[in-house]
């Protein structure tokens, strides 16, 4: 998709206009090295169309991300052995980019890097129960 040069940083990145350090494109999404990375190998993947939260892909894009994702995966761990490989994405409020943008890294025992976990969830098997209905109800409207 060729496009003149937007107010968006990452459409200017993924559409070759701004520079990056691009390991991998394809005609929906380009794949580029993350300026401030968790971790060597620290990869994004943008959709080359200005999208912003994943709930407004269509399914190309979709498929183009993970297809994307997997490729990435693949050479991450064939060049440099981690003990693991995480994806992270932050939408709304915490897309911090306001574009669309899934980070793969590299992962290592003892790397520092963690997830923190609010204390006060409850997740009896009650209380599951009546979440897991809750989302399957509203997934089965979303889908009539």
């Amino acid at each position: 998709m060729a496009i003149g040069k937007s107010e968006c940083l990452f459409c200017n990145i993924a559409n070759g206009i701004d520079p990056a350090y691009v390991i991998y494109q394809n005609n929906h999404i380009s794949c580029f090295l993350d300026i401030d990375p968790i971790s060597e190998g620290h990869v994004l993947i943008a959709p080359k169309q200005h999208l912003i939260e994943i709930d407004t892909f269509d399914i190309l894009t979709a498929n183009n991300i993970m297809q994307a994702a997997i490729l990435v995966t693949k050479a991450i761990k064939r060049l440099y052995a981690p003990d693991g490989v995480s994806m992270m994405q932050n939408g709304g409020f915490f897309n911090d980019a306001n574009h669309y943008h899934l980070h793969v890294f590299p992962r290592y025992r003892k790397d520092g890097f963690s997830w923190t976990y609010p204390k006060n969830i409850e997740a009896t098997p009650e209380i599951q129960t009546r979440r897991a209905e809750s989302l399957k109800n509203t997934i089965a409207e979303i889908n009539k």
